[in-house]
């Protein structure tokens, strides 16, 4: 009886709802499900959210101190939605944000001036604390691209920066919001979102003597907010955050393969590049340009060098790294290092003291752009072993004739080496050689540097052939010591374009995204939309991790990797079996039922996380005193939990219909007790007359 009387009440309320939705799409209700369905619109978006370090905390939360009254069960904030033109003044008629306010000031931003208002906002607290809410639009991204948008600081990272020159403006565009605190929810709405929402405010506007309202419902309450942890060791303690990192995060490879069981004396060329980027918006992070398209150039070259003969002959040994974490206090290669000092099994077969060089592949993807094709070398002092590898650099470049493509050395005025994995390098060793491959000298060619606003049509496919053409002829005469190769051998080693376009759709885009062939050859992907966010640690890493705990990113290159740079077995064609048992093999498409592969390669992960963070008796994370040899102050990043993150649009009644109602319910009331009295009195009367 009672299950009848709520769904009564449901379908009578749903009622209410259903003109939010076309009439074409009204349909028979036959369970509570699809009552809720008619009742609520789920709206898809980007949220900002909460992070946080030993110094203070960063990004968006819902504020519930002291609670607002049209806060529900304290998880919830609902408002009505209305599109305005004017914000203290200033006139904005374009795409637009929408912004609510407790004390009913609705505004709306153009996306245009994303960055000015989310800075204007975090300035004026006067202002700030009236608004609760943000909701930014997709769309007219061409005209928010001719003017840039950078949420990072104009120095990202300094404190990171192996010199003092910490006030150069390696970022001009850079605004710093990404880095403040705002106690109130920010949602980038997908293009299907903000077309509902411009349609609900329209409504809104449209119908303002109309007894129902459109509202949108927040849901964003951060636990580090609730629980009042505003630092990476308080919330720690309490369990309402987690680290940010990756359990199997970084991923390095050897070719030819490292015989770990003999000793190692051939010196190494260390190929990096950063697979994680970020953004104001958490899930919205591709990094285009910076930094995957370096990833794709290493990845290319790797594949362009695995098709060589002779490889063993190499007097040198190439081993290719790529990091995840660097955009959050260089997590990745900060904790590679330490690895290496602690000689762990992630890092079993490199000897960090035959380390000869680093070369770094940057933001490369903008070097064809306005016909400019000049990659910048910047250099981390100055030695034989640099000069030797910038006269590699000029060597690979003629044999590219068709090509005409240029290199230069970064200005000599430039305080260093720009924002870069290096940095780490150098910062535990001054002497180490080095140079970053980059599409900029003194200022960043990217205007979307850590935005959400960097993605596929950022970049140019050709830069990045391009580079990874340089990057691996450059490889091959440093390895090879050769100083008299000819042009016909480097001519034999040659990027596949195609490998490259197959890349940048499977990871810059949702279509295919990671469904795309290549990725799904080598692992069963959770999702078609990449996300190069760095993500957190629910536990301490181990050496055979959860599957589940490993991004799908991160899968794809270790399988990519091992693959390009193995060496197949006699049985190879034959699955592989649960492990490959026998030393330095490894199973390439593990995941793949029955597909696996069991090869000879020397690829690994590399757990990405703080190097102050580990895991005491009770599983709780805990934050060790600074290491004396670490020259770098680790911050400790992490991210508060949340049990759920959403927005929603629904149909309600005004209060003044409300109202209107209950006083004419009273007022009818009144009248049938009245005309109740009247009858009964002409009623005794008629009867007392009989």
């Amino acid at each position: 009886m009672d299950s009848n009387r709520i769904y009564l009440l449901l379908f009578f309320v749903a009622q209410l709802h259903l003109p939010l939705h076309a009439e074409g799409d009204t349909r028979s209700l036959e369970s509570v499900p699809d009552l809720e369905k008619s009742m609520y619109m789920i709206v898809d978006g980007y949220p900002c959210v909460r992070l946080l370090n030993l110094s203070g905390e960063i990004g968006c939360s819902m504020c519930l101190v002291p609670p607002p009254s049209n806060f529900f069960g304290l998880k919830t904030l609902t408002l009505g939605l209305q599109r305005v033109h004017y914000v203290s003044g200033v006139d904005h008629r374009n795409n637009q944000y929408l912004v609510w306010s407790l004390k009913d000031q609705k505004l709306l931003f153009s996306e245009l001036q994303c960055g000015s208002y989310a800075l204007w906002l975090s300035n004026d607290s006067k202002f700030a604390k009236n608004v609760v809410g943000v909701l930014i639009e997709s769309g007219s991204e061409s005209q928010m691209k001719l003017k840039g948008f950078s949420p990072v600081e104009k120095f990202p990272q300094a404190e990171f920066a192996p010199y003092r020159s910490i006030n150069y403006e390696w970022n001009p565009i850079g605004s710093g919001i990404m880095w403040k605190s705002y106690n109130f929810p920010i949602f980038l709405l997908s293009q299907s979102g903000t077309m509902t929402l411009q349609e609900v405010a329209s409504k809104n506007e449209n119908n303002k003597k109309s007894y129902t309202a459109d509202v949108a419902e927040f849901d964003l309450v951060m636990q580090t907010t609730k629980s009042g942890t505003h630092d990476s060791e308080s919330c720690l303690k309490e369990g309402t955050c987690l680290p940010l990192g990756g359990y199997r995060g970084s991923v390095w490879s050897s070719l030819p393969p490292i015989n770990v069981s003999s000793d190692q004396s051939k010196p190494v060329i260390l190929t990096v590049a950063s697979m994680d980027s970020a953004s104001f918006f958490r899930d919205k992070s591709f990094g285009a340009d910076s930094p995957i398209s370096g990833l794709i150039s290493l990845m290319a070259a790797v594949d362009a060098l695995s098709h060589l003969d002779g490889l063993n002959d190499l007097s040198k040994q190439l081993v290719f790294l790529v990091f995840t974490g660097e955009a959050w206090g260089y997590l990745g290669s900060r904790r590679f290092l330490l690895e290496l000092d602690l000689h762990s099994e992630f890092v079993k077969g490199i000897d960090s003291t035959l380390i000869e060089m680093v070369v770094e592949i940057g933001s490369i993807g903008k070097v064809f752009n306005e016909g400019v094709k000049t990659f910048f070398a910047h250099v981390a002092g100055v030695s034989s072993v640099s000069n030797e590898t910038l006269n590699a650099l000029q060597q690979a470049k003629d044999s590219l004739k068709s090509e005409n493509i240029m290199i230069s050395t970064a200005n000599s005025s430039n305080p260093g080496i720009p924002p870069s994995s290096l940095m780490s390098f150098l910062r535990k060793n001054s002497s180490t050689s080095g140079i970053v491959l980059e599409d900029f000298d003194a200022t960043f060619a990217n205007q979307f540097y850590h935005s959400h606003l960097d993605d596929l049509s950022n970049v140019n496919s050709s830069a990045i052939v391009a580079a990874a053409s340089l990057v691996a002829r450059t490889l091959y005469i440093l390895a090879s010591d050769d100083k008299d190769l000819s042009t016909s051998a480097l001519s034999a080693i040659n990027v596949n374009a195609s490998l490259v376009e197959a890349l940048l759709g499977c990871l810059l885009n949702c279509d295919p995204g990671l469904s795309c062939e290549l990725v799904k050859n080598y692992i069963a992907p959770r999702t078609n939309c990449p996300s190069n966010y760095v993500g957190v640690l629910l536990e301490e890493p181990s050496a055979t991790p959860y599957p589940g705990y490993v991004s799908d990113v991160s899968r794809f290159i270790w399988n990519f990797l091992a693959d390009r740079t193995s060496i197949s077995k006699e049985n190879a064609a034959s699955a592989c079996p649960k492990d490959c048992r026998n030393e330095g093999e490894v199973c390439i498409g593990a995941e793949l039922d029955g597909k696996g592969v069991c090869v000879i390669s020397t690829t690994r992960y590399v757990p990405a996380y703080s190097t102050r963070l580990m895991v005491d008796e009770s599983g709780i994370w805990k934050v060790m005193a600074s290491n004396s040899s670490d020259s770098m102050e680790d911050p400790v990043w992490t991210e508060s939990n949340w049990d759920a993150i959403g927005l929603r649009v629904y149909t309600v009644q005004k209060a003044a219909y409300d109202r209107l109602v209950l006083l004419g319910g009273l007022a009818l009331t009144l009248l049938a007790y009245l005309a109740i009295l009247v009858s009964r009195a002409f009623i005794i009367k008629a009867l007392k007359q009989d």
